[in-house]
């Protein structure tokens, strides 16, 4: 019997290297509930290695593993810079020093846990090792976390940060483009979460952008295609943020623009914000989704299909839901 049979397969890119010849990297966060963070921090040293430091009760690293350092942490600014401290201080709370504050930092963790997602971030690594995050996956999911269809109160999300095969225009448009015409199929495969749904984060792009750049005539330079997507969807909070990639590119354009610049770090990725953590579900991996996004490389590295698509998606774009996409933009804005 093939003892490799229940590892999921994760399918290559077709473009299986970056830039310098080298592997393309893979960053994977993973947003969850129902273990602490040591529990979590476990998981990974059992998997990959490495050694366990933690910072305080929000922050825990597990450093010099095979692959790198990766963070567990809560996924609130507030908590893990220690500005709570400041915010209990202006009501005349001080919470001390040494076991006390530990004590009190525990059970403040313990309480935000309920609804602030425990966050597993990892270190970019080559594409063909993402079998080894698989195997923490895994380890957390025997640990009892638990993911987004759990509560209703769990919009948790899993995201990858997937380095480019180029940074040149027309490889960035194209997929631009396939994301755009994947994204309904993708919402259906997913099973995107109500509770995600309603949140800020991961709001569909606006037609308006979604028409703009399936036009047949449209064939930007870099600073067209930045300053489009300025111009009609400046923020981070889409499925696809490309506002980090397009910092690498240019970092002043962006961090002079209406974004969320503090959130904002350069790399030369996509970042892929849509799919919900499905940790705890057995049937689910990491496979499942970085085979869905292989699916949109693939799109994008096919013309003929590419063209396709783009020409019956624009002939649903009607002048009225462009319209109401810019009034809505500017009603937010």
């Amino acid at each position: 019997m093939d003892q490799r049979a229940d590892i999921p397969r994760f399918d290559p890119p077709p473009c299986r290297e970056n830039p310098d010849g080298e592997a393309r990297r893979v960053g994977v966060e993973l947003e969850m509930a129902g273990i602490r963070p040591h529990q979590a921090a476990e998981a990974v040293m059992d998997t990959v290695g490495g050694s366990i430091e933690t910072d305080n009760a929000f922050l825990t690293r597990v450093s010099d593993t095979s692959l790198g350092e990766f963070r567990v942490e809560l996924d609130a600014d507030l908590l893990k810079s220690g500005q709570y401290r400041k915010l209990l201080s202006d009501f005349g709370i001080d919470i001390g020093e040494g076991d006390e504050r530990e004590q009190i930092e525990s059970l403040i963790s313990r309480v935000a846990g309920l609804i602030v997602p425990l966050e597993l971030v990892g270190p970019p690594v080559p594409w063909t090792e993402l079998e080894a995050l698989d195997g923490i996956r895994a380890r957390l999911h025997e640990a009892g976390a638990r993911g987004t269809h759990s509560s209703p109160l769990y919009a948790f999300g899993m995201q990858l940060n997937i380095e480019a095969a180029r940074l040149d225009a027309d490889y960035l448009l194209a997929i631009i483009r396939a994301f755009l015409l994947s994204y309904d199929e993708l919402i259906e495969a997913e099973r995107v979460d109500l509770s995600r749904r309603i949140t800020p984060y991961v709001q569909p792009f606006p037609e308006e952008y979604v028409a703009h750049v399936l036009q047949s005539d449209y064939d930007p330079d870099l600073d067209t295609l930045i300053d489009d997507y300025l111009r009609l969807t400046p923020t981070r909070n889409r499925p696809l943020d490309l506002l980090p990639l397009f910092a690498h590119l240019d970092e002043e354009r962006i961090m002079n623009a209406p974004v969320e610049t503090n959130l904002v770090k350069p790399r030369p990725a996509f970042h892929y914000r849509l799919p919900n953590c499905l940790i705890d579900e057995p049937d689910w991996s990491l496979a499942t989704v970085w085979n869905r996004w292989i699916a949109i490389e693939k799109l994008a590295d096919d013309p003929e299909r590419l063209e396709r698509l783009r020409a019956r998606r624009l002939s649903r774009s009607s002048a009225l839901r462009r319209w109401l996409s810019h009034a809505w933009r500017k009603l937010r804005t």
